[in-house]
């Protein structure tokens, strides 16, 4: 029996799977950051093709948090019945639906080098590239603002009917820039030592669990390597992830990078290459994982799953490529999945 295609259960939610998508973004949204047609046809176009879990595009807990002024938001109500059209397409076809809460730092507005139509903010005045804007940074009392930007943006989540909340702790975005030594050199006590770093995730992480009901869960993405000396490894991010559980966090998004403009030495065609993360983190800081980075085929995501490396595996430039990619992998893996009754007359005998 596929372990790929066995249910999977975090607090009061099941997944009818262990497939994921990855959040993407999709540089779609209206400069307002309200969802539009193409997000409804995009998303709902997974859920449809089977994966268990469809997680959104980072999105952003205030106007100035966005990575280019086309992403989605969650900052003003106007932006929620939008969402919860999308969400209730995708969960009437069997999908759990995730909202990722994000906020860019000092990567905001991207395109553009960091220059937007509000500045950018971060743990520390230090830009991203030779070539961005310098952030300005924050102060203590500004950082208030910011955790209660995610309480609200988790609050407005729910009232789309969003099943789960991820906040982005990755990719050198803000709070992935508290996390590392690379982009903050506060001397607070958000700075210095790995305990005040995590502080400020900890808050977020925090303010957001205490919005959610207690049959909701949490999920955190990390970036588990900075892939440079003197960021952050794998080790550290094992502890950060014993702090997320403590806090009430039940499952950790195990990606890497993002904090430097650099390549990660492995390369980006390396099938497979952040898995050992996943891998590591469940096993020493027995906390659920997630698995994703160039996982294309059945064969290897069953693997993933079958041997404990990590709960759920996520596919994202698999799924643009093929949004139907689990009725196929199923077929592959000689699981008998029920396809959508509109599409039956297309399914091929297993």
């Amino acid at each position: 029996m596929s372990q790929l295609f066995t249910p999977f259960v975090l607090r009061g939610v099941t997944l009818r799977n262990r497939i994921v998508m990855s959040p993407m973004c999709m540089y779609s949204a209206g400069e307002d950051g309200i969802a539009t047609d193409f997000h409804l046809a995009h998303l709902g176009a997974r859920a449809v093709g089977g994966v268990g879990l469809v997680i959104t595009e980072a999105t952003a807990v205030e106007s100035r948090a966005r990575i280019s002024v086309n992403d989605l938001g969650l900052w003003d109500d106007a932006q929620v019945e939008p969402l919860a059209r999308i969400v209730r397409l995708c969960k009437a076809q069997g999908a759990m639906m995730c909202s990722q809460l994000a906020h860019a730092g000092r990567k905001a507005w991207t395109p553009t080098k960091g220059t937007g139509p509000l500045p950018a903010v971060a743990p520390s005045a230090l830009p991203f590239d030779a070539e961005w804007t310098a952030p300005r940074e924050l102060t203590r009392a500004e950082l208030d603002g910011i955790v209660a930007a995610y309480r609200v943006a988790a609050q407005r989540a729910l009232g789309a009917g969003f099943d789960i909340v991820e906040v982005h702790a990755a990719h050198g975005y803000f709070l992935h820039a508290f996390l590392s030594p690379i982009s903050n050199r506060r001397s607070d006590e958000y700075g210095g030592s790995l305990e005040n770093r995590a502080r400020m995730l900890l808050r977020v992480v925090e303010a957001v669990r205490a919005v959610l009901p207690e049959s909701q869960p949490l999920l955190v993405r990390l970036s588990c390597t900075d892939w440079t000396e003197g960021g952050l490894t794998v080790g550290d991010q094992v502890q950060v992830a014993r702090w997320l559980k403590a806090h009430g966090v039940d499952l950790v998004d195990c990606s890497s990078g993002g904090s430097t403009p650099s390549t990660p030495p492995v390369g980006p065609g390396y099938p497979g290459y952040q898995v050992p993360f996943a891998e590591k983190i469940r096993r020493e800081a027995s906390i659920a994982t997630m698995a994703v980075g160039q996982i294309t085929t059945p064969e290897m995501a069953e693997e993933i799953v079958r041997n404990g490396r990590a709960d759920l595996v996520a596919l994202g430039r698999e799924l643009l490529r093929n949004p139907y990619w689990p009725l196929h992998a199923a077929r592959a893996l000689g699981h008998d999945l029920a396809w959508p009754k509109q599409y039956l007359r297309a399914k091929p005998a297993v």
